[in-house]
């Protein structure tokens, strides 16, 4: 065999051997994730900076200094 079909060959066992690993991997719903993701968003609207916002006190990134145009 030539170099470039041995490499051919090597290639396409590395491909069949990942197939054979994703094919074996246990999947969960997506229903049932998109419920969870669902519900920890609800769980947790109260908290989130998002959806509430951050106060103005407690902002690192608030500018310290105002810009004043002459």
């Amino acid at each position: 065999m030539s170099g470039k079909t041995c490499s051919s060959i090597l290639q396409t066992q590395k491909l069949v051997d990942q197939l054979r690993l994703e094919a074996s991997m246990e999947r969960i719903k997506i229903s049932l994730t998109a419920a969870d993701l669902v519900q920890y968003c609800k769980d947790h609207r109260r908290s989130d900076p998002l959806l509430v916002g951050i106060a103005a006190s407690s902002n690192p990134f608030k500018d310290k200094k105002t810009c004043v145009l002459l």
